[in-house]
């Protein structure tokens, strides 16, 4: 790929989640998440191996149906209401649409099929953005429009989602699969509450956000793309490995660290709602996803393979990471303490 190729697409995909993010109008919103697809797109294919092709072609296809779906969503909803604006969607046809058409975008049960094997073909800092950037923009317009959305339909998509990413991840080796499966399951948390209170789901991205980056950036540092490179990266990284650990378990939702917070806030939202039966499920559902964040801590932390490995132990070094994968490791492990703050904010 050009050397000036990158800064182009980097700008686009800045370009088309500020559109979205700051549109009123449907066309414009539509408009931003082409621009986004568009722009992602060379950048899963970059490496030219027919897996990331292969990758870069369901994307393709995945996004270019959903965003027909939401295109048709806005349209019905114009037509019967006169209304162009993302926030009168009044329409139940076109929310049930829009529904399923965010969940596409975003990797929602049942629409998750696509997401596992996109991150699986492409790089680890793409699979970061996939699981991060690109998710904003839909899960905006699902903000600006969550009062006309039906309840009962997210709550049964978000308990899905929850119990099949924690599900399907617990016999996978490979990083970028795990993660994907994790990013489901973190999904399910946030559409669960979304209705109720859309500050909290929006917190709760934003945590999330900053958990995965820091988990993908340590492992862009090892280069760690399945559990039997991790298990000989000590050598090399002794200090990141512990520090991945400890990510690991925050973004399972272990206390005292900061993936806590997002939900014990919303299980406690939803027994205000009166809605202790779905907050019994989803947290028991997420002990499914804690067994393979705790395997890939043990594997991150253990100071010998427990069997022969066909990789060559690397050199220590005294290079430390970068300084914005040690500035979202120590927020995605120390931001507990503020919790009594931002629940006041939110």
């Amino acid at each position: 790929m050009s050397p000036h190729a990158t800064p182009i697409l980097a700008l686009s995909l800045v370009l088309g989640t500020t559109i979205t993010i700051s549109s009123n109008h449907w066309v414009l919103a539509w408009t931003g998440l082409e621009i986004n697809t568009l722009a992602i797109i060379p950048l899963i294919s970059k490496s030219h191996h027919p897996r990331a092709v292969e990758a870069a072609t369901k994307y393709f296809l995945t996004q270019a149906a959903a965003s027909a779906l939401v295109l048709f969503s806005s349209i019905i909803n114009a037509w019967a209401t006169g209304q162009w604006d993302i926030t009168q969607l009044n329409h139940p046809t076109s929310c049930l649409l829009l529904t399923a058409a965010i969940a596409i975008k975003l990797g929602l049960v049942p629409f998750h099929f696509w997401f596992p094997e996109v991150l699986q073909g492409s790089s680890l800092m793409t699979a970061l953005l996939l699981s991060t950037l690109m998710k904003f923009p839909p899960l905006t317009l699902l903000l600006m429009t969550s009062k006309s959305l039906n309840p009962s339909l997210l709550t049964a998509m978000a308990l899905a989602s929850t119990a099949l990413g924690g599900w399907m991840g617990l016999n996978q080796t490979q990083t970028r699969k795990i993660l994907a499966f994790s990013s489901i399951s973190h999904l399910g948390w946030i559409a669960i509450i979304l209705v109720y209170s859309p500050k909290l789901a929006l917190l709760t991205f934003y945590l999330y956000t900053i958990m995965t980056s820091a988990v993908f950036m340590a492992l862009n540092k090892i280069k760690a793309l399945n559990l039997s490179m991790i298990l000989i990266s000590w050598t090399k990284t002794p200090v990141l490995n512990a520090t991945l650990m400890l990510m690991l378990l925050s973004l399972a939702g272990l206390p005292p660290l900061t993936g806590f917070m997002p939900k014990w806030l919303i299980i406690q939202e939803l027994t205000k709602q009166e809605m202790a039966p779905a907050a019994t499920a989803i947290a028991m559902l997420s002990l499914l996803s804690l067994f393979f964040y705790l395997r890939l801590a043990y594997h991150s932390t253990i100071t010998l393979p427990p069997n022969s490995s066909n990789h060559m132990k690397q050199w220590y070094t005294s290079k430390p990471p970068s300084t914005p994968t040690a500035i979202l490791a120590s927020l995605s492990i120390l931001l507990l303490p503020l919790s009594p703050m931002i629940h006041a904010i939110v």
